[in-house]
């Protein structure tokens, strides 16, 4: 519904100083655009293909392409891995819409029912529908999971009523012998992780780990410096 892509802003300043190409991709919004979800999907494999087809003016390794978000921006950037529908008309097809990596900040990534529970009241199924723009489970990173999906982190406080959903989609991700690691932080609500809340504990951890997971990958080298970077607040 609304949203900045300044959100991440100090993220991609340490990832850019540790050697990526790091960037903030805005998308349309239901409060500006009038947008629904779907749309906003469509606008993450476009900001994916995109990259993709500029990656050597960008210097980008179009085969390491990882991408990331915060809660409803974590949900497209998971659905962009994961559901094959929804590619924005008029587009080269023949470039991949799908990232290579996926960092996850507590994301609605289950929006239908799963295992038994029902992330959403019944009494909201339709004001949800209306608001995805189509069926919640057509649009839903869970429901979709296959073999082959990219590696994944995901973040999550335990007092968010998200977390339900990121537990059954790392189940799922593992059931298809995919890479997915669930970091959880006991008592953290939504947001918990964002720079400039709680004196940036959280926000520090998160990243580290994430920093790790990009090592790993290939993506990174070497140790994090989140220690020793220069902060900048705007």
């Amino acid at each position: 519904m609304n949203g900045s892509p300044g959100q991440f802003e100090q993220q991609c300043r340490y990832l850019a100083s540790r050697g990526m190409v790091a960037m903030t991709a805005d998308y349309r919004v239901g409060s500006r655009q009038g947008a629904k979800a779907v749309d906003c999907v469509r606008d993450a494999k476009s900001a994916v293909r995109w990259i993709r087809t500029n990656a050597a003016r960008l210097g980008v390794d179009p085969s390491r392409i990882a991408a990331g978000g915060g809660s409803a921006g974590g949900h497209i950037a998971a659905a962009a891995a994961t559901i094959r529908e929804f590619e924005e008309p008029g587009e080269d097809r023949a470039v991949r819409s799908v990232p290579d990596a996926l960092v996850l900040f507590n994301p609605a990534i289950a929006l239908a029912p799963f295992a038994g529970e029902e992330p959403f009241a019944a009494a909201d199924a339709e004001r949800l529908r209306e608001r995805m723009g189509d069926d919640p489970k057509a649009i839903s990173p869970a429901h979709h999971v296959r073999d082959g999906a990219p590696p994944a982190i995901v973040f999550f406080g335990t007092a968010d009523r998200l977390l339900g959903g990121g537990r059954y989609f790392c189940d799922e991700m593992k059931k298809h012998g995919n890479r997915c690691e669930l970091v959880t932080y006991e008592g953290q609500g939504h947001g918990f992780f964002n720079f400039g809340r709680g004196g940036n504990g959280y926000f520090l951890d998160t990243l580290k780990k994430a920093d790790a997971f990009l090592v790993s990958l290939g993506y990174l080298q070497g140790q994090p410096t989140i220690d020793s970077f220069e902060w900048v607040s705007r």
